[in-house]
């Protein structure tokens, strides 16, 4: 599958952030970046198809379990490329192939265990992935500065070193590409506008509750083996922490809790756009209608109804927000998820849930709609 099949619309590096690339004063890094929006032009077509008919793309596992096939690309964009490790095979000296077995298998598992969905189809759908995404040209090997789910499967890019590592290494970035597949086989989120941007949201939601789940469980099994009590740090909001090349000016590529803060006055970065209250929303038609900006808003009222709630985030909201994202319609904007999300907390826990929800829109300007969500 050559690059014109890809969907980079819908990579984690949204193109806010590519576009502030091709500005780069570092030549790798600027050739990259315009390489990469020029292939996001490319690929509509096939994105859009995708979504009309998921299941056209869906490859069963053979024992309709958990089922997981890691390719190597070579540094090329003909996917999948090699088959390298399979479900059960023994673990691979290549890192990059271990952590897409382990990342797509510790997100099964999330889904499995807390919700009872059995993959991205809920029907055993094969979890395959490409390591090692990237393109030749006269200088070498350059390689995908992203990570995106196609509609079959998962890529990943190595980074260019400068700004981001390896993509492998992020399990909420995993996390997060996979839960745009399972939103294929749910709502099914059209990628435009308000809709498009809670398509973004729940992918940010599950990316990072899949990792503080994943955490927790290691930290608990820890504990245990030293027979101690288990003292859990707070919860992290950030989205892709993991990938980028540390520097004081740059802590993630979103910050759920406060968007517009991930990086600042960042050399390479710049400064971060989301906005995380309806008077500041992104208009216009870059973007898709600012599916990646606008996803910051959401993505706070989910933090602050988490917190007010209380406990761990995937229990009671992870709940309420997973039932959203399956009864959710195509077209549903912020104010069908606010009262949605409301109307679930009601009626699966109580009233003291589903205000915290209520407050939790409240907070960043969002108004429920008044008719129930179909």
């Amino acid at each position: 599958m050559p690059a014109a099949n890809r969907r980079p619309l819908e990579c984690i590096i949204p193109p806010y952030i590519l576009e502030r690339l091709t500005r780069c004063s570092l030549e790798p890094v600027r050739r990259q970046a315009i390489r990469d929006l020029a292939e996001a032009a490319a690929v509509h077509a096939v994105r859009d198809m995708a979504r009309e008919m998921p299941s056209f793309l869906a490859r069963s596992s053979p024992t309709r379990g958990r089922c997981r096939m890691i390719h190597d690309a070579e540094g090329r964009d003909e996917l999948p490329g090699p088959l390298v490790r399979g479900e059960g095979d023994p673990r691979h000296a290549d890192a990059a192939v271990n952590e897409a077995y382990d990342h797509a298998g510790a997100t099964y598992d999330f889904f499995f265990e807390r919700f009872g969905r059995n993959s991205l189809d809920d029907s055993g759908m094969c979890l395959i992935a490409s390591v090692h995404v990237g393109e030749a040209d006269g200088d070498g090997y350059v390689p995908m500065n992203n990570a995106f789910f196609n509609g079959s499967q998962m890529a990943y890019g190595d980074g260019d070193g400068l700004v981001f590592r390896r993509f492998t290494r992020a399990l909420d970035v995993v996390a997060h590409e996979l839960t745009h597949g399972i939103q294929a086989f749910a709502s099914n989120l059209a990628y435009r506008g308000e809709s498009g941007a809670l398509n973004e949201h729940f992918a940010d939601v599950f990316g990072v509750l899949v990792r503080q789940w994943r955490e927790a469980v290691r930290a608990t099994a820890r504990a245990r083996r030293a027979g101690r009590r288990l003292a859990r740090p707070e919860p992290s909001w950030l989205v892709g922490a993991d990938l980028l090349v540390p520097a004081a000016t740059r802590r993630a590529v979103r910050d759920m809790r406060e968007p517009g803060t991930a990086f600042v006055d960042d050399p390479l970065l710049g400064t971060d756009p989301q906005p995380g209250h309806m008077r500041d929303v992104a208009g216009g038609p870059s973007d898709r209608g600012g599916v990646h900006l606008n996803s910051g808003i959401p993505n706070r009222a989910f933090v602050l109804a988490a917190e007010r709630i209380g406990g761990d985030a995937w229990e009671t909201p992870g709940r309420i927000w997973y039932d959203a994202m399956l009864q959710l319609s195509r077209t549903s904007g912020f104010a069908d998820a606010a009262r949605l999300t409301e109307q679930i907390a009601m009626d699966r826990y109580g009233p003291l849930e589903a205000k915290a929800v209520r407050e939790g829109w409240k907070a960043v300007g969002v108004k429920p709609a008044r008719e129930r969500v179909a």
